[in-house]
């Protein structure tokens, strides 16, 4: 029983691939993460280079993942209960981890490893994990209609996932190459209200059998018309037609009208995680 460290996502993708896979609605963040540095290298989400990891259990089969992609917080995935345990001692000593700031895990995994790691910590973000159980649309309807964004959007997605970031305390700028993918399958979608760009979402390429919604972005001039539940039904709709069978998306738990807007659409709660970082 071990873990194995790598900055090789090739050797990680192969040795680690199909058990991450198996799970995809609670691997989702690995899968569309590995997908996104194998389409646009190894510096998609930053300059540093990212590193792997994956737990073989007492059987040889591997049993569970992570990543981190530098500046973002180490990602774990599903882990049996010792391999939470001894990845919090390798958090110590294993140099490939040394320049971890902070890490997002299951809730319970989370407080484990934190109270390993032997360093003050602080928890960051707590998110809950929702998969949609049957979609409903928004009632009332909001004014206006959705339609995928196209090449000349650009200028504009950039602004909004710049100002979604910010206000979600995400690390980096928005990414062009990132969101030119996205336009690539029409993954990113702007409600229009009188012909005017008043909200946006996006949903991760089909990973498997399922995609992640996000982000979810409304300026705040435009915010309480209902735009957000509105461009949110249609993206998952859009999601669906893109051939997902599962329809994911993260929440911040501090904001119980997204939360609520969430529900009310037909997404049930996954799981919580805890987004960790020393202080």
């Amino acid at each position: 029983m071990t873990w194995t460290f790598t900055p090789d996502l090739a050797a990680y993708l192969d040795t680690a691939g199909p058990a991450v896979a198996a799970e995809p609605v609670v691997n989702t963040v690995l899968l569309t993460v590995a997908d996104a540095l194998t389409r646009r290298g190894p510096h998609a989400f930053g300059p540093d280079a990212p590193f792997f990891g994956w737990w073989t259990g007492g059987d040889g089969a591997v049993a569970g993942g992570l990543l981190c992609t530098p500046p973002h917080p180490m990602f774990v995935g599903t882990l049996p209960p010792q391999a939470v345990r001894e990845l919090g001692a390798a958090l110590a000593d294993e140099p490939l981890l040394a320049s971890v700031g902070g890490f997002n895990a299951r809730r319970p995994d989370a407080e484990a490893l934190a109270r390993a790691w032997g360093k003050p910590t602080e928890i960051a973000e707590e998110t809950r994990l929702y998969r949609l159980a049957g979609l409903v649309a928004p009632d009332p309807a909001p004014a206006g209609r959705p339609r995928p964004a196209a090449e000349r959007d650009l200028p504009l997605l950039l602004e909004w996932v710049d100002a979604f970031k910010r206000e979600a305390g995400v690390p980096g700028a928005a990414s062009e190459a990132g969101l030119r993918d996205r336009l690539s399958y029409g993954g990113m979608l702007l409600w229009e209200d009188a012909g005017k760009p008043v909200s946006l979402a996006g949903f991760t390429r089909p990973i498997g059998s399922a995609a992640r919604i996000g982000p979810v972005y409304t300026p705040p001039a435009a915010r309480g018309r209902g735009y957000a539940a509105g461009v949110t039904h249609a993206v998952s709709e859009a999601a669906y037609a893109a051939g997902a069978e599962e329809v994911l998306l993260f929440t911040d738990l501090a904001n119980p009208t997204s939360n609520g807007i969430y529900l009310r659409l037909g997404y049930t709660p996954v799981e919580d995680r805890a987004e960790v970082v020393a202080v």
